[in-house]
């Protein structure tokens, strides 16, 4: 069978970097075929090709058996093809009806026909099962909203064929089932989708082919059917899921944390648990559970209401982050980007936030140490960067997350909180911050990881807490968890039962 789209021994270099090397494979016409790699597999070249934002430099693609040759990105759209980015290219100042037709405006002696816009957005909107108002300014609609505008505005333009990249990045678990009722839609039309991811349970849930790419070269293409997540991790890393876990057990090296009725805000009763020094203590939950505002209240980020912490045997006296820096308690926050770094600032500047504190004098910041300590701090961690000068809003996900562990490497931890530490990053760069955190775990440091993956909990973790709407009910050994014993204990009472 003839595919609808084909890339044909499709190769691209760039100075001194091979991007892609002689990628080959088809998407068949009513499929949705994931796309899966690393960070610099290659991904995100194929699709600036396949959208004519830039040229290969080998190997054709082929619309229907027959090659095609963009002139830029309107020569892709006038050929039926569609690809809807992270970041969403819409303009956030026009209406809705603007940005569907935005190129070809419904118009009569030089003036846009309102009511024809109107009516004309409302029925691309209704084929989607949406009833925006098409008057509404993009820029006011919610973030999943906006991206059906822009499936939408494929629509209008005739797509045939629609890449998707890593859409559900920032949605809810609602909006994500949304998203994937109207891809499914899609293909049942008859149209050939392209579905890039690095979240497994969505490439299993939603696709039926999947092409890995490893270092710009293609590794397979197979129906997901016949594959499992070990098998697709090896494929995509060259190698076993053991390893990526990096898991060795680590004899406990005394008291580390010591939490004893906590209260405060996102807490339904009094939490009390310990971790020792050396130990990596996973945290399980589901959305709502409590687990990231547990994690505040240890940090001070929150005021607790009652109950003490203590680190190493000894109480602290914890009001504010500042005091919990102080006595070695240090937080990478779950939302990376708000609350982690600061994007328009270096590696550097970013590496070096914490450590100013203590190594100022007389208000001076020693410049040489500070690129001692980034060059220390990046050669430690392997943060891939062209330099510490680079700003940091450039870097991968994972390399940003690396700089977030790498600020506190400067500060004498002892206990450090990881909230959803591996969120939107692949699956290599996962295994990278995995072995830090065995790395630091290793040398005496207590590590409390909150994550929403029951494989990661599983692999990385000596014990697991599970939290149930705002209560800790359970601490379980490692040699006695299962996915399905953890997420019975993590359900509301009424759905474990009915399960």
């Amino acid at each position: 069978m003839t595919s609808a789209l084909a890339f044909r021994g499709v190769s691209m270099e760039f100075p001194g970097v091979k991007a892609l090397d002689d990628v080959s494979f088809g998407v068949r016409a009513g499929s949705i075929h994931a796309l899966m790699g690393e960070n610099g597999a290659g991904k995100s070249t194929l699709l600036k090709i396949l959208s004519g934002a830039q040229r290969a430099t080998a190997g054709t693609v082929e619309l229907a058996g027959r090659p095609a040759d963009f002139a830029g990105t309107a020569g892709a759209l006038a050929a039926g093809i569609a690809v809807i980015y992270q970041e969403l290219h819409l303009v956030p100042g026009m209406s809705v009806a603007e940005n569907l037709f935005l190129g070809h405006l419904p118009q009569r002696a030089g003036f846009v026909r309102r009511d024809e816009l109107r009516a004309a957005a409302r029925r691309q909107l209704e084929r989607i099962g949406e009833s925006i108002d098409p008057d509404t300014r993009v820029g006011r609609l919610p973030l999943a909203q906006r991206q059906m505008v822009e499936i939408a505005k494929a629509l209008t333009r005739g797509a045939r064929i629609i890449a998707f990249d890593e859409p559900t990045s920032s949605l809810s678990d609602r909006e994500v089932q949304r998203l994937f009722a109207i891809i499914r839609e899609l293909r049942d039309q008859g149209r050939a989708i392209l579905y890039v991811s690095h979240r497994m349970d969505e490439i299993f849930a939603l696709c039926d082919t999947i092409t890995i790419l490893r270092d710009g070269r293609h590794v397979t293409t197979a129906a997901l059917a016949d594959l499992d997540r070990a098998a697709v991790i090896r494929h995509m890393v060259g190698r076993t899921l053991a390893d990526i876990y990096n898991y060795a057990p680590r004899p406990p090296r005394g008291p580390g944390l010591e939490v004893r009725a906590l209260a405060g805000p996102g807490l339904a009763e009094p939490v009390s648990f310990a971790a020792a020094a050396g130990e990596i203590l996973g945290c399980f939950g589901l959305v709502g559970a409590g687990r990231s505002e547990l994690l505040r209240l240890i940090f001070g980020a929150t005021p607790r209401t009652a109950g003490t912490v203590a680190v190493a045997g000894k109480e602290l006296d914890i009001a504010s982050p500042r005091d919990a820096i102080a006595a070695g308690v240090v937080l990478c926050p779950e939302d990376r980007k708000k609350e982690g770094i600061v994007p328009v600032r270096s590696v550097l500047e970013n590496l070096n936030l914490s450590a100013r504190r203590r190594r100022a004098r007389a208000g001076f910041i020693s410049e040489g140490w500070e690129h001692r300590n980034a060059a220390e701090r990046i050669a430690q961690l392997r943060v891939r960067t062209p330099s510490p000068a680079q700003q940091i809003r450039h870097l991968s996900g994972g390399n940003q997350q690396k700089v977030v562990l790498g600020r506190w490497l400067a500060e004498p931890v002892a206990v450090l909180l990881c909230d959803e530490p591996t969120r939107g990053i692949d699956i290599g760069a996962k295994s990278e911050i995995y072995a830090i955190l065995q790395d630091l775990a290793r040398g005496g440091v207590c590590v409390v990881v909150v994550s929403s993956e029951l494989p990661e909990v599983l692999g990385i973790s000596d014990r697991i807490a599970v939290m149930r709407e705002g209560r800790l009910v359970a601490v379980v050994p490692r040699a006695e968890a299962t996915e399905e014993s953890l997420l019975r204990l993590a359900l509301p009472v009424s759905a474990a039962v009915a399960g």
